[in-house]
């Protein structure tokens, strides 16, 4: 470390310069200290995340289209869905069908997730395996935030 003392003339005038070293000294050792300590205090759950894949979709005849509207309301290929009950006979009258078809799932973008949810358990419970959502494709346009 570097030290001005003064002048052997006694104490005429101030000492304009400012030992700096001691201050980089304490910021690199903070520095390295908090290099070493994020990557501990970090912690998350290890999980394998799926890869989002555009494709488009291929309509088939024996594809089955489920719709949601904003008010819970299931329609079967453009026909209201009396009651869960209805719907899951009817999943259960295509899932013995071979090749089993795919179920495409539309919903609102309003819909409560409850009752996509509840859509979803239906299918499960009815043994329909191909399932997927039809969303529209993102057409690059963000709202403004300000």
């Amino acid at each position: 470390m570097a030290m001005s003392v003064g002048s052997l003339e006694g104490e005429r005038g101030a000492m304009s310069e400012i030992n700096t070293t001691p201050l980089v000294d304490v910021m690199l050792v903070l520095l390295i200290i908090f290099l070493i300590t994020i990557p501990v205090i970090t912690k998350t759950v290890p999980v394998s995340l799926p890869k989002a894949v555009n494709i488009p979709t291929q309509t088939k005849p024996e594809n089955i289209t489920i719709a949601v509207d904003k008010d819970g309301n299931v329609y079967w290929n453009n026909f209201r869905v009396a009651s869960r009950d209805d719907l899951l006979n009817r999943i259960k009258v295509e899932a013995v069908k071979k090749p089993q078809p795919e179920i495409h799932i539309r919903a609102d973008k309003d819909a409560l997730y409850e009752a996509v949810g509840k859509v979803i358990y239906t299918i499960q419970r009815g043994g329909v395996v191909k399932v997927g959502f039809i969303t529209e494709p993102d057409r690059g346009t963000r709202a403004a935030t300000g």
